[in-house]
C-alpha cells in the first residue's frame, strides 16, 4: 500500500501557517480549546487563507514571483531564509491569483507532499493551484528524489494550465538543477516590526507607534521568525483578556515579550532550585492540567508520584506541607473558581517543554501517567482535551509519535457504550496534521484499520478522524481507511460505513474510486466479496449518489450488482431510484440506465419488472404508475432488442444466477 501525495485544502475549516515551521490551528464551533494551542497542520483552507491575508506583509521579491505565477501553467520556485515567512508567501501567491473565467468547476487548492508516494494519480486541471513545500528537507538524497518528483509534476502543471509554487530548502543550492536555479525567486525577510503591527491590529489591540519603540522589542522583531511574531501578538491579546496583567498595552506587551524571550531560562532556574521529586512533580502536573480544578491537579500530582515510583515519608497527611503552601511556593495560584494556573503568562507551556526535553528517561512514565489520568475523579472533558493537546505537542516535538498513538489506543479502548472518546480524537488529529510526522500517523492508522481485532471505541475514533480530519487533507486515504473499517462487523463498523458513504456522496471522483474498490476482483475471498457486494448495493441507492448523478459510474456499479446473486439485494436499490424519478423528473435517465445495466439478460429483466410491480403497489398511485410504465417500456425494448439479436445470430438464451 502506498501513501497519497496530496492534501486537499478547500474545506472551510483548518489551520493557518504564519511563517516557516509550525502552524497554528484555529478551529471554529466547539473547539475553542485549540485556539490557545500551537499545533502543526497541513490544512490551508479558504477561511484560514483569508485570515492569513489580513495579516500578511508582502516581502521584497513577492511582486516578481506574483507576475511569473499569473501565466497559466506557471511553476515558480521560491527560496528564503528559514523564519522569513516563505511558506506563508507561497500560500498567498496562490491565494491571490485571479479566478479563471473559463473553468466551470471548483478550482482545486491542494498541497503536494514531497516524500510520499501517490495513492491516486496526480491530475491537475486548468486553473488549479498547488503548493509543494520542500523547505523542511534536510538530507541530499531525500531532496534529490523530491526534485525528480517536482520535475514530473512541473510538466503536468504546465500541460494542464495550472499553477504551482515550490518552496525550496535554503541551504541546498548545490543540489538544485540548473534550469530550476535560473528561475528561482528569492524572497527577503519582511520588516519584523511591520509584521507585528499588522498582527496586533488584527487582534483588535489599541496602541500607538510609541508603544512599540522599546529597543528590546525591536531586537525581538529583527531576529524572530514570523511565526514567533504572530505568537507574540496572540500573547499580548491573552494578557489583555486574562485581566491579570494590568489595564494598559505596555503591561500586556511586557508580559508577552517576556514569555517569548525568557520563559525557558526561568523554568530552568526554578527546576534547578526545586530539588525534591514532589515539588518537581507538582510543577509538571500543574503545567499539564493548568486551568483544571484544585482537587483534580492534586489527584494528578499523586498519580504522577505513583507512576515515577516515588515514596513519600511515612507520615500522616496533616504532618506534610499543606498543598496550598506548595502551590504558592511554586508560583501557582487558583482563580476565583478554584482552577489552578501559573502567575506568569505562558509559563505552563515552557514547563512542559522543559520536562520533556530534559528528562528523556522519564518519557515512558509521562506517557503512562497521562493515560491513567483520564480515569481520575473530577477530570472533565475540557481537562482531557487540554491534556491531549499539551501532551501531543511535547511527544511530537521530541519525535515520539508512538507515545501519542499509544495514548489514543488506551483512551479509545476505555470508552464505554457507543461514545467516541474526544480526547483520543484530538490526540490523533494532532498527529495526522503534523508537518513532519503526519506520514507516520497516516501509515499507522492504515495498518490499524487492516489489523485483526479492534475495540469498538478505537473503530469509532479512527472513523471520526478519517471523516472530519483526514477527509479534508487526504480524501483518497480517508476513503481507503474507512473502507477497511466498514467491512468489519458490529455497530461501530456500520458507523464507518455511513461515514464512508457521506465522504463519497459529495465527490464524484471519490464515488468513482469507491465503486472501483468494491467491484469484485479475481482472487478475492468469497466472504470479502460478499461484503463488498453488500456495500456496493447500498452505495448505489439514489440517496447515496452525487448530485448530479454520475450515470457512467452508476451503470458500472449496477452492472456488477445485477450480475451477482443474491437478487434480494436489488429491491431497495431499484425502489430508491424509481422513487427518485417520481420526486425529480431530472433523474429520468435512471430508468434506462438500470435496464441497460442488466445487459438484456432475461432473468434479470424479469426480476426488475417484478420489483417495479411491487413498488407501484396495488393502489396504483398515478405518479408511481406512470414511472413504472415507463420503466416497463425500457424493459420491453431491451427484451425486444435481445430477441432480435438472438434471432439473427441463432444464439440461445443463457442461464444466469442473477435471479436467485
Amino acid at each position: 500500500m502506498t501513501e497519497q501525495d496530496r492534501v486537499t485544502v478547500n474545506d472551510p475549516r483548518g489551520a493557518v501557517n504564519t511563517g516557516d515551521g509550525p502552524q497554528y490551528v484555529f478551529h471554529g464551533v466547539g473547539a475553542d480549546w485549540m485556539i490557545r494551542k500551537g499545533v502543526e497542520s497541513l490544512r490551508i483552507v479558504r477561511e484560514d487563507r483569508e485570515r492569513l491575508a489580513d495579516r500578511f506583509v508582502r516581502p521584497p521579491g513577492y511582486r516578481a514571483a506574483a507576475e511569473r505565477l499569473e501565466k497559466p501553467g506557471a511553476v515558480v520556485p521560491l527560496k528564503g531564509l528559514p523564519g522569513s515567512g516563505r511558506r506563508a508567501a507561497a500560500v498567498m501567491l496562490l491565494h491571490e491569483l485571479a479566478e479563471p473565467t473559463a473553468v466551470d468547476r471548483e478550482v482545486r487548492f491542494d498541497e503536494l507532499l514531497a516524500t510520499e508516494q501517490d495513492e491516486a494519480p496526480f491530475t491537475p486541471g486548468e486553473g488549479d493551484r498547488f503548493l509543494l513545500d520542500l523547505s523542511g528537507l534536510t538530507d541530499e538524497e531525500t531532496y534529490a528524489r523530491a526534485r525528480q518528483r517536482l520535475a514530473v509534476r512541473r510538466s503536468q502543471v504546465e500541460a494542464a494550465g495550472a499553477h504551482m509554487v515550490a518552496v525550496l530548502p535554503w541551504d541546498m543550492e548545490h543540489v538544485h538543477t540548473p534550469d530550476l536555479g535560473t528561475e528561482t525567486v528569492t524572497l527577503e525577510r519582511p520588516r519584523g516590526l511591520t509584521v507585528l503591527t499588522r498582527h496586533l491590529r488584527m487582534e483588535r489591540l489599541a496602541f500607538t507607534p510609541a508603544d512599540l519603540g522599546d529597543a528590546s522589542l525591536r531586537e525581538v522583531c529583527d531576529r524572530s521568525p514570523m511565526r514567533e511574531l504572530a505568537r507574540l501578538a496572540r500573547l499580548v491579546k491573552d494578557a489583555r483578556d486574562s485581566g491579570r496583567y494590568g489595564t494598559d498595552f505596555a503591561g500586556w506587551l511586557g508580559q508577552a515579550t517576556q514569555a517569548v524571550t525568557d520563559r525557558a531560562e526561568e523554568v530552568r532556574r526554578q527546576v534547578s532550585a526545586v530539588g525534591t521529586t514532589p515539588e518537581r512533580a507538582l510543577l509538571l502536573a500543574t503545567a499539564v492540567f493548568e486551568e483544571a480544578r484544585w482537587d483534580t491537579v492534586y489527584e494528578a500530582w499523586l498519580c504522577l508520584l505513583r507512576t515515577v515510583k516515588h515514596e513519600e515519608e511515612a507520615v500522616t497527611e496533616l504532618a506534610r506541607t499543606a498543598f496550598g503552601e506548595r502551590l504558592t511556593d511554586l508560583g501557582i495560584e487558583p482563580d476565583p473558581e478554584g482552577r489552578l494556573r501559573f502567575r506568569r503568562l505562558a509559563y505552563a507551556d515552557a514547563v512542559r517543554t522543559y520536562f520533556w526535553a530534559n528528562f528523556p528517561g522519564a518519557r515512558d512514565d509521562f506517557r503512562d501517567w497521562i493515560g491513567e489520568t483520564a480515569g481520575l475523579r473530577g477530570v472533565t472533558t475540557d481537562d482531557r482535551l487540554n491534556v491531549a493537546v499539551g501532551f501531543g505537542e511535547q511527544t511530537l516535538a521530541v519525535g515520539r509519535p508512538d507515545h501519542l498513538f499509544d495514548l489514543v489506543v488506551r483512551w479509545a479502548d476505555g470508552a464505554t457504550g457507543t461514545s467516541c472518546d474526544r480526547g483520543a480524537v484530538v490526540a490523533l488529529e494532532l498527529g495526522l496534521r503534523h508537518e513532519k510526522l503526519g506520514t507516520w500517523f497516516r501509515r499507522r492508522v492504515y495498518d490499524c484499520t487492516r489489523s485483526g481485532t479492534l475495540s469498538d471505541g478505537l473503530v469509532r475514533v479512527l472513523t471520526t478522524v478519517c471523516r472530519q480530519s483526514l477527509a479534508v487533507t487526504h480524501p483518497e486515504q480517508a476513503l481507503v481507511r474507512l473502507h477497511h473499517l466498514a467491512v468489519r462487523r458490529g455497530k461501530a463498523a456500520h458507523e464507518a460505513r455511513e461515514a464512508l458513504f457521506d465522504l463519497v456522496g459529495g465527490d464524484r471522483g471519490l464515488f468513482h474510486l469507491l465503486i472501483d474498490r468494491l467491484r469484485p476482483r479475481a482472487g478475492h475471498q468469497s466472504h470479502r466479496s460478499a461484503v463488498h457486494l453488500d456495500l456496493l448495493t447500498d452505495l448505489l441507492r439514489s440517496d447515496r449518489a452525487p448530485d448530479p448523478p454520475s450515470w457512467p459510474d452508476l451503470f458500472r456499479g449496477w452492472e456488477t450488482v445485477f450480475s451477482h446473486p443474491p437478487a434480494a439485494l436489488w429491491k431497495p436499490l431499484v425502489d430508491s431510484w424509481l422513487t427518485s424519478v417520481v420526486n425529480d423528473p431530472a433523474q429520468e435517465a435512471a430508468l434506462g440506465t438500470l435496464v441497460d445495466a442488466a445487459h438484456g439478460r432475461t432473468a434479470a429483466l424479469h426480476r426488475l419488472y417484478a420489483i417495479a410491480c411491487d413498488w407501484a403497489g396495488t393502489t396504483r398511485l398515478p405518479s408511481r404508475a406512470a414511472v413504472a410504465a415507463r420503466f416497463w417500456q425500457h424493459i420491453d425494448d431491451a427484451q425486444y432488442a435481445r430477441k432480435e439479436t438472438t434471432g439473427r445470430t441463432g444464439a440461445g438464451s443463457s442461464t444466469t444466477e442473477e435471479a436467485r
